[in-house]
């Protein structure tokens, strides 16, 4: 009688048909499972309206260092009832071509009320929204909220993650004392951690001392 084998693949580094990352990188959920993530790149909710290159699993790729840093946040947060949710993480350099590429076509603007109503999809390069560089593709920088565990619910930080606008920067006067405080709150436990924010997305952090400076990886986001 033949024995029927089978083999899961998950986002963990023991998998038999785990990809070869770069040495320094890991899987976030092999350093804290518990911490929450909705990669938006890897479906169609988020500004483009499909998936991005480049992304093909739920996996949350980052630095050793950086994953590190997140877990001692993530121990903060539990304290309260809280989690972290990760929206992007690592993005290959493919990625960050496929914004690009997109943005280019100026007819395309499935997603425009959405995530850029305000902005000329012309003048995203200009203002700075879109780049052909991203520190994304060094490992280190990591988009992300906080969420309640009770309710699941994110934390209201005053305009929806990747919003291209002056509603995204930490400091807009322009949201309620609510929201002013909850992103207060991210921003100081992030900076308590050794992170540095991005003055025009209250979402966005990169680890100070970030094992590869200046390296740009192209490997994809898969298991």
């Amino acid at each position: 009688m033949k024995k029927l084998i089978l083999i899961f693949t998950f986002c963990v580094g023991f998998s038999l048909h785990a990809q070869q990352m770069p040495k320094g990188f890991v899987f976030l959920s092999e350093i804290d499972p518990t911490i929450k993530s909705e990669l938006r790149y890897l479906s169609s909710n988020n500004f483009i309206g499909k998936t991005i290159e480049g992304y093909h699993e739920n996996c949350v790729i980052v630095t050793k260092e950086t994953a590190d840093a997140l877990h001692k946040v993530q121990i903060e947060l539990s304290k309260k009832g809280l989690s972290l949710k990760i929206y992007d993480a690592y993005r290959p350099q493919q990625a960050v071509d496929h914004f690009v590429k997109w943005a280019r076509i100026l007819n395309d603007t499935l997603k425009k009320q959405e995530y850029y109503p305000e902005v000329p999809k012309s003048e995203l390069f200009e203002r700075g929204y879109i780049a052909s560089k991203s520190g994304h593709t060094r490992g280190s920088t990591v988009d992300l909220t906080i969420i309640d565990l009770k309710t699941g619910k994110e934390l209201d930080m005053g305009s929806p993650y990747d919003f291209f606008g002056i509603e995204s920067h930490p400091f807009h006067k322009n949201i309620s004392e609510n929201q002013k405080e909850n992103r207060l709150f991210l921003r100081k436990i992030m900076l308590e951690n050794n992170f540095r924010p991005y003055e025009n997305e209250w979402w966005h952090f990169t680890l100070r001392n970030e094992p590869f400076p200046s390296t740009y990886f192209n490997f994809p986001i898969k298991g």
